[in-house]
């Protein structure tokens, strides 16, 4: 048992040495860190953690233009719902594929052959873990570049092509945005959230730490890393709201009904076939009254306020006159079909949830990134908390590490 100790991690390090796990004087001998601790080894390799970032950046976008493709293999919208040209979304997902390549190399070349470190050669992207000023510089960059991927949202809606509106007359249709207005919609509330985070990027650029931000907040690694964490831990649960809740961002054509979706199409199913049965579905009661849609709201603010049945919603609410001629085929197809594949249940359900323990079950692509989004955004806030911890515990002066002599593992006869 060797005792550590790291130099900028100012405590105490005890673990047990494989001198055969060693790169490029990596080991643990060398960090404090285990290989399977991963980028933890390069706590203090500028240079390496930038290849470390952009393999990470390579992943990302090669996911982003293989989904892209795979979506363009399986669908494709135009003008009237109709797959009119789908070159522009397969040259997307290409550029996408050919960026993750670059990244990769990129990554593999800071990580094996580039400076370790970056303060000697390029001191702009050199950085001191404890230098305050230096990490709400990097912070301010960060936020000037999310807020120029928001824009670009915009600029396309506005200038380099259309966006899918999922409420245009018919059923959804792609839109060109002639009249861009603040309400903090889909592209109004990236024009927000763009300006927010630009504006932001260049205060934290201009300007340096509060006192209390000072005392208040570790400046270390490690600390950094559990904020990081956190924060995308609070991303994975709006994303897991918005895909379950918003169908404006995640058109129901798409992604399928939400729950409370699915539940007014049911209804609206059993309202066209009782019409069909000619029975009055004006009336005020009875099985078929309009109080069985209505529920509570009389002004048929929840049933039919969707985008399947927003035509028939007249300046005061609900239009009987409407409801009674003016039902569209397309729009009886699409609620049985969303009353069919609820993201809770199957083909037999009511209001989304599964009545026959013998249904045909359906999970729809909401339900898996809804799902998705929310254990990632819990895995994410169990990392935020553990190394949130650490962080506190090294400021405190009392980490040790973790003592791995009496491991079971230990005790076995090494395979080699």
């Amino acid at each position: 048992m060797k005792t550590l100790y790291s130099l900028r991690r100012f405590y105490l390090v005890e673990t047990l040495f494989n001198e055969t796990l060693a790169l490029a004087g990596r080991n643990q001998e060398a960090t404090g860190f285990a290989w399977w601790a991963g980028n933890a080894r390069l706590i203090n390799l500028s240079g390496k953690l930038l290849g470390a970032h952009m393999a990470h950046a390579r992943l990302i976008v090669f996911w982003a233009g293989a989904i892209n493709l795979f979506e363009v293999a399986h669908l494709g919208v135009g003008l009237g719902g109709d797959v009119i040209d789908i070159f522009p979304y397969f040259v997307s997902g290409v550029l996408h594929l050919i960026s993750s390549a670059v990244l990769g190399f990129g990554g593999i070349y800071h990580a094996l052959l580039g400076p370790k470190t970056l303060e000697e050669s390029f001191p702009f992207f050199g950085y001191v873990w404890k230098d305050r000023n230096k990490m709400t510089t990097i912070l301010g960059i960060h936020l000037i570049l999310l807020g120029t991927g928001a824009f670009l949202l915009v600029f396309k809606a506005l200038y380099f092509g259309d966006v899918y509106n999922t409420w245009a007359p018919g059923g959804g249709d792609v839109r060109k945005i002639t009249n861009l207005t603040l309400s903090p919609s889909i592209i109004g509330g990236h024009v927000w959230l763009g300006s927010i985070c630009i504006f932001g990027g260049i205060w934290h650029i201009l300007t340096k730490p509060f006192a209390w931000a000072r005392r208040a907040l570790l400046w270390s690694g490690e600390a950094y890393l559990s904020y990081s964490l956190g924060d995308l831990s609070v991303f994975g649960y709006i994303a897991y709201c918005f895909v379950w809740f918003n169908n404006t961002a995640y058109p129901s054509e798409f992604y399928r009904p939400t729950g409370l979706k699915a539940s007014q199409a049911q209804a609206f199913t059993f309202l066209v076939r009782y019409q069909r049965l000619e029975a009055n579905v004006g009336s005020a009661q009875g099985p078929t009254g309009l109080d069985k849609y209505l529920m509570c709201f009389p002004t048929g603010e929840v049933i039919f306020r969707r985008e399947t049945m927003q035509p028939l919603r007249g300046l005061n609410g609900l239009d009987l006159s409407r409801l009674k001629k003016d039902i569209q085929p397309w729009q009886e197809r699409r609620s049985a079909e969303y009353m069919t594949h609820a993201p809770l249940g199957s083909l037999n359900s009511v209001g989304g949830v599964a009545t026959e323990i013998n249904a045909v079950n359906y999970v729809s692509p909401r339900s898996w990134l809804a799902t998705s989004h929310f254990v990632l955004g819990f895995f994410l806030f169990v990392g935020h908390l553990w190394n949130a911890g650490r962080a506190r515990a090294v400021a405190a002066g009392f980490e040790k590490g973790i003592y791995r002599d009496f491991k079971p593992i230990l005790s076995k006869t090494p395979l080699s």
